[in-house]
């Protein structure tokens, strides 16, 4: 069974977004990057798979510009087999993303799809769900747990009033939610390891994708800064300013 895991290069989680001045983008001008966290833990999930012998292959995919063959390095020192870096400079949006992941499907014929529920840059929530999709194949979104059988899987997904437990048959994609499993650190032989498994540089045009925007992007702004607290002397007080000021009361 091929897994088939693709993995974002994103601004690490630990640092603070700027926006750029003229408000067009994010600015990315010596920013540490990093793996997108949701799809650490797909790494994670799939080569957990690969140890108890459900899965044979673990295939990490990237779409990005070069160096985004880090994070792809990254997956193979966690113990992914192989890389493809989709080279591109420009943004792709997430149907864009999507249709370039079905057409390596549809080359690799992978089982099984483990992608992130979301990236932390974007927040879209789309590429897993838009792949099922055009792939016709069944989706577990959110997982929580994961147990494969031999030809269907067993997905306990969070839900708003807790957990549902479906039941898909392979080939799927799913998505992960942050409580499936703790992501390994790479240990330095692995690290050294992962300089030698192989990488297939491809372009959007290899796949014969069209990656140009559909969605313009107007302007790029911070969240306004919270207002300070005031102090209040009487129950009385509290409840006018709560009603009268705030009005949620």
């Amino acid at each position: 069974m091929k897994v088939l895991v693709p993995v974002k290069r994103v601004i690490d989680y630990n640092v603070k977004v700027r926006v750029k001045a003229d408000q067009s983008g994010v600015d990315l001008a010596n920013v540490k990057m990093s793996m997108n966290p949701f799809d650490e833990i797909c790494v994670e999930e799939a080569v957990r798979l690969k140890e108890k012998g459900k899965a044979t292959e673990v295939i990490a995919v990237s779409i990005g510009p070069q160096q985004a063959s880090e994070t792809i390095r990254t997956a193979l020192a966690m113990g992914a087999d192989r890389g493809i870096l989709v080279k591109t400079d420009a943004e792709v949006e997430p149907l864009a993303v999507a249709k370039i992941l079905k057409a390596i499907c549809d080359i690799e014929k992978p089982q099984l799809v483990i992608t992130g529920k979301q990236a932390i840059d974007d927040d879209s929530n789309q590429t897993g769900q838009m792949l099922a999709s055009l792939l016709g194949w069944a989706q577990g979104t959110f997982a929580h747990k994961l147990e494969l059988g031999d030809s269907t899987a067993q997905i306990e997904r969070e839900i708003d009033g807790g957990l549902q437990t479906v039941e898909v048959k392979l080939p799927a994609v799913m998505t992960v939610d942050l409580r499936l499993n703790e992501p390994r650190y790479a240990s330095l032989p692995n690290i050294m390891k992962a300089k030698k498994k192989p990488i297939d540089e491809k372009s959007p045009a290899d796949y014969g994708v069209d990656i140009a925007p559909k969605l313009k992007v107007l302007k790029v702004s911070e969240p306004p800064k919270r207002q300070a607290g005031v102090k209040v002397k009487t129950v009385a007080e509290l409840l006018d300013k709560l009603k009268n000021e705030a009005g949620v009361i």
